[in-house]
């Protein structure tokens, strides 16, 4: 099934996001995830690509494990950061030849210490540039791309970000996948604005069920998401106690879900931290599976 067809025809594209494991401890715990979400029979697992390619080899191992254990299509992520257009080139060769289906394409965060992307030479500088050097050189990838439902915290603006969705969408972007998000409204006025720019590509809210307050905290800081008072209250109100703690986290995702489930999203990405417990219980509670969704 390409990427496209994973939202046509009403179908509901269920996709899971994994990051390659550093030791045998988490490999294990890793495996173990894909064999239980797969009950869910996701359209699409996705794998994260490191800061700078530090992971490049073990990333499309786990994606190529991933469809071999369980035939299902598999996505790799892929950066600009410190690849030249050759280097690309060769990882999506390969990439090819372990039996991908799809990229998803980013420009990629700055190294850490540093504050500002910088292309290496004979490199590309945006995401954009990366989606149309695989839809011209590649074309048997479906690409997937990066959406920002709070604007990406490099934008001058919402508007020059949104320009930017849209430039990755007509260079080739099949399906939008959104950053993590805790308030729905924010995904909706997303949503509307994209339909005014002319974006038509699927546009699939990424979504993380947090268990913890720490947790919720550090994503917080990371990714620049906001925490509505209701999210922050529901935590607050668990106070020390770990599984009050992790059931108001799956509370609180299985709402998220069943909101945008109803308001006609084509589909759900997790983020699922390499753990299929609060995933698993979200999709139990929303009676989500594969292509159907309650």
């Amino acid at each position: 099934m390409s990427i496209k067809d994973a939202y046509a025809n009403g179908r509901f594209g269920l996709s899971f996001e994994l990051f390659p494991p550093k030791t045998p401890e988490s490999e294990a715990m890793m495996w173990k995830t894909v064999d239980e979400l797969m009950a869910y029979e996701p359209a699409l697992i996705t794998c994260t690509y490191g800061a700078g390619g530090s992971t490049r080899g073990t990333t499309l191992d786990v994606i190529e494990g991933v469809r071999r254990r369980h035939d299902v299509s598999v996505a790799s992520h892929l950066t600009c950061v410190g690849n030249t257009a050759d280097e690309l080139r060769d990882y999506l060769c390969e990439a090819g030849r372990r039996g991908v289906s799809a990229i998803v394409a980013l420009r990629g965060d700055p190294p850490k210490g540093e504050t500002q992307f910088q292309a290496v030479t004979g490199g590309l500088h945006y995401a954009s540039e990366l989606v149309a050097l695989i839809r011209a050189e590649f074309p048997q990838f479906g690409i997937l791309v990066a959406g920002y439902p709070e604007t990406h915290q490099e934008a001058k603006s919402p508007a020059t970000d949104l320009e930017n969705l849209k430039r990755k969408c007509d260079a080739g972007g099949d399906v939008v996948v959104t950053q993590l998000f805790y308030d729905n409204a924010d995904f909706f006025r997303f949503r509307e604005r994209c339909e005014q720019a002319g974006i038509t590509a699927p546009l699939v809210p990424g979504v993380m069920p947090v268990t913890n307050f720490p947790q919720v905290r550090r994503i917080a800081s990371l990714c620049h998401a906001r925490l509505p008072e209701e999210f922050t209250r529901a935590f607050e109100a668990a106070g020390d106690d770990e599984a009050a703690q992790f059931e108001a986290g799956v509370s609180y995702a299985a709402q998220q879900v069943r909101e945008l489930i109803d308001g006609g999203v084509p589909g759900i990405h997790f983020y699922v931290l390499n753990k299929s417990h609060a995933t698993s219980r979200v999709l139990e509670q929303v009676g989500v599976r594969g292509s159907r969704c309650a």
